[in-house]
């Protein structure tokens, strides 16, 4: 009798495919693991870009504290608060106003009063020689100019601005001084050797903006700016 054939797979026979819902489950199951990945990745951006906006806020705040600290604070004066006071080594002038329009040879060095140019120099801060006429015009308005050897160092020009009033001064380097620093008002100076001077102060708050020039209250602003303007 011949036997029946065998009714099962071969052990040759490839095995069965998986079917329809198998496949989709397998598919789902990748895209959930890729979702998850995605979802991981994400928040791990979302954390170091946290962590580097917080570390960039704390530098910039680090900055401003850091700017507030060390940045020197402009003296306070008191505008047209002269007692008359005497001030030791302090030379007074009969200097007269008058505009002209040619260059001016000035009795003192540097100028404290006098003929001047019809523009005033702006007030502020120069790192060049300016123009004698017009620095003249703004003394005529109650700015201080404040000048200086260009041999001073870096540390005594930042301490001498720190005693500046915040306008009504102009600060400039000046060839041919006697003195390391000259302070010059309408009608009055003081020449001394070093920024640690006491009458420093003392006669920026006697002549500052002094309701004694010709023309008290007229602007430092508004003029013309001269070389060197910071």
């Amino acid at each position: 009798m011949t036997p029946a054939p065998p009714t099962g797979p071969s052990a040759g026979s490839s095995t069965p495919k998986p079917g329809v819902k198998a496949q989709r489950a397998a598919q789902r199951s990748a895209k959930l693991e890729q979702y998850h990945r995605e979802q991981k990745r994400s928040a791990r951006n979302r954390r170091i870009g946290l962590i580097a906006g917080i570390t960039a806020v704390v530098a910039v705040v680090g900055l401003v504290i850091t700017s507030v600290v060390l940045t020197p604070k402009s003296a306070s004066y008191t505008a047209g608060g002269g007692t008359g006071a005497e001030i030791e080594g302090v030379q007074t002038f009969q200097n007269t106003a008058a505009h002209v329009q040619t260059a001016v040879t000035y009795p003192q060095t540097p100028p404290a009063g006098g003929e001047h140019n019809p523009a005033w120099l702006n007030c502020g801060v120069y790192t060049e020689q300016v123009p004698s006429e017009n620095a003249v015009h703004s003394q005529e308005h109650g700015a201080l100019w404040i000048t200086y050897d260009s041999s001073l160092s870096d540390d005594d020009l930042a301490t001498l601005r720190g005693l500046l009033p915040s306008t009504y001064v102009i600060l400039s380097p000046f060839e041919g001084l006697d003195s390391p620093i000259v302070l010059s008002g309408w009608n009055s100076q003081l020449a001394v050797d070093s920024v640690d001077d006491e009458r420093i102060p003392t006669f920026i708050q006697e002549y500052w903006q002094s309701n004694s020039v010709p023309e008290p209250g007229s602007p430092c602003t508004g003029g013309i700016d001269g070389p060197g303007k910071a």
